[in-house]
């Protein structure tokens, strides 16, 4: 265990900031979630508000132009960000998340000074390109290839999925340079571009809910890069970025299922007091008051796990099976609480344009992306196993 952490914002500061981002989030962009919905797209307004209040970089250290929030800080705003439409959080989450951390961590000086301030204001949307068509939760089973060609790095292959694709600045962009072997996994990452010759990016994907995230295929030609782009200057750093940036991403995606399932509750709680039944308010039932109390007790043991893996990524006990679980019961538990929600609802749950309705499309994306729940489960068995044999 490693000495107390002391965070760059201090509580009071933080305390303010979370202010902050919950009346924007409550004011602001609850009130438009209906027109992010319909239009496919998080208004330009928003999107300048998101950024005077630093919401592109609060992850990204002080040092490159970012809040410096550290994990048990980003969790709670998180939570926030859950309490409204996922796609604002996905306008800005690549950023602080599995993109920005992976130069944060693994860049070398002239790579952060070239990219972090400006992914921090906002000026550059980075995307993590590491999914595949035969790659995804695991990315052991990588095809993009990157081969040296002098002093440059060609990059061909084909991504999936990529959130933000569309509107990327720059693409983190994992490739293979050589099978694995003894020394290494043989995966790179790379810094490239959106503008770079032979990079080209496909049309919008349509999604079943998350109206606004746009995710896209980005195919990679004879894509020629410097040497400098290859991130840390490592040829093996690529497996240990991905798997760095997903294990924090994902005690963050833990964080935002509890708060769309906070505002499932709430919506829920708000129906069953107001709507009536024979004269009577659904909520005096005791079978949707059952229903409530499940609900509820999802949300508060998700809260409490949540902050506690936090905790313990921050002082680095445990990054690895925590966060697996973190993720694995949250996104299960906020899938289960908005199921419950359409419920209470009744009829009007099935309705476009009814809250719930929204949510229960939203989730379901929670336990497939940054590492589906059974890739969860497997890394959570497989990992007390381990420890139980090096015992």
């Amino acid at each position: 265990m490693t000495a107390p952490h002391a965070p760059a914002v201090s509580d009071e500061d933080f305390d303010q900031i979370r202010g902050l981002v919950a009346d924007f989030i409550r004011s602001k962009v609850v009130p438009r979630e209906q027109e992010i919905s319909e239009t496919n797209a998080i208004p330009e307004d928003l999107r300048a508000q998101a950024a005077e209040i630093g919401l592109f970089g609060y992850a990204i250290p002080q040092e490159w132009g970012g809040l410096g929030l550290d994990l048990t800080q980003d969790v709670e705003l998180a939570m926030e960000f859950g309490y409204t439409s996922l796609a604002l959080r996905s306008m800005f989450g690549t950023n602080n998340g599995i993109a920005g951390q992976v130069l944060v961590n693994f860049g070398t000086d002239e790579q952060k000074k070239e990219w972090l301030e400006r992914i921090a204001s906002g000026e550059v949307v980075a995307s993590f390109a590491l999914t595949e068509p035969g790659a995804g939760s695991n990315p052991s089973g990588l095809r993009t290839k990157a081969v040296r060609d002098g002093d440059d790095w060609v990059i061909n292959g084909q991504k999936r999925f990529i959130t933000n694709a569309p509107i990327a600045d720059l693409f983190v962009v994992f490739a293979r340079t050589r099978p694995a072997d003894e020394s290494g996994t043989g995966i790179a990452v790379f810094l490239v571009p959106a503008d770079t010759p032979g990079l080209e990016v496909g049309v919008k994907d349509k999604k079943m809910g998350q109206e606004g995230a746009w995710t896209a295929d980005v195919n990679f030609t004879d894509v020629r890069v410097p040497s400098s782009a290859l991130v840390g200057g490592d040829e093996d750093a690529g497996y240990r970025a991905a798997m760095t940036s997903l294990a924090r991403g994902r005690v963050h995606i833990a964080a935002l299922a509890v708060g769309t399932a906070q505002r499932a509750l709430d919506e829920s709680v708000e129906y069953a007091a107001s709507a009536t039944q024979g004269g009577t308010p659904i909520g005096d039932f005791q079978l949707v008051q059952a229903m409530l109390a499940d609900q509820q007790t999802g949300v508060l043991a998700g809260r409490a796990l949540v902050r506690e893996t936090a905790r313990k990524y921050v002082t680095g006990e445990d990054r690895r099976i925590a966060p697996s679980a973190a993720k694995l019961y949250c996104t299960e538990m906020a899938g289960k609480v908005a199921d419950l929600a359409v419920q209470v609802h009744g009829g009007s749950g099935y309705m476009r344009e009814v809250t719930v309705e929204r949510i229960y499309r939203d989730v379901r994306l929670l336990r497939l992306y940054e590492g589906t729940s059974e890739i969860q489960r497997l890394i959570i068995g497989g990992g007390l196993v381990r420890a139980a044999k090096n015992r």
